[in-house]
């Protein structure tokens, strides 16, 4: 049996690794991947404690954390699209407006 503090400390450190990938990196497709990642380390969290808890509650929110997350990546690559086919846009630092 896996204690509850090795699930905390890896679904720290994933979150952790994404702020990073938000704050230092500028590509847009890497920002939304880090995204990702800080949404699936809250996931872990979430799982783990409803698991310690054994309560099921966690795990449904897990569920819909998921839903959310793919609702999330599909406007934003929508978005990332219409900005490459427009201005050609790649990293984050280029996008000041979004009126074209």
């Amino acid at each position: 049996m896996v204690p509850l503090s090795w699930y905390i400390i890896v679904g720290s450190v994933l979150f952790l690794i994404g702020v990073a990938g938000v704050l230092f990196r500028r590509n847009i497709i890497v920002v939304l991947m880090s995204i990702e990642l800080m949404l699936n380390s809250v996931n872990i969290n979430l799982v783990a404690f409803s698991q310690y808890m054994e309560d099921l509650r966690g795990q449904i929110f897990a569920i819909f954390t998921i839903t959310v997350a793919a609702c999330e990546v599909a406007v934003a690559l929508g978005i990332l699209i219409a900005l490459v086919k427009s201005r050609g846009v790649h990293n984050t630092d280029e996008i000041d407006t979004m009126k074209g």
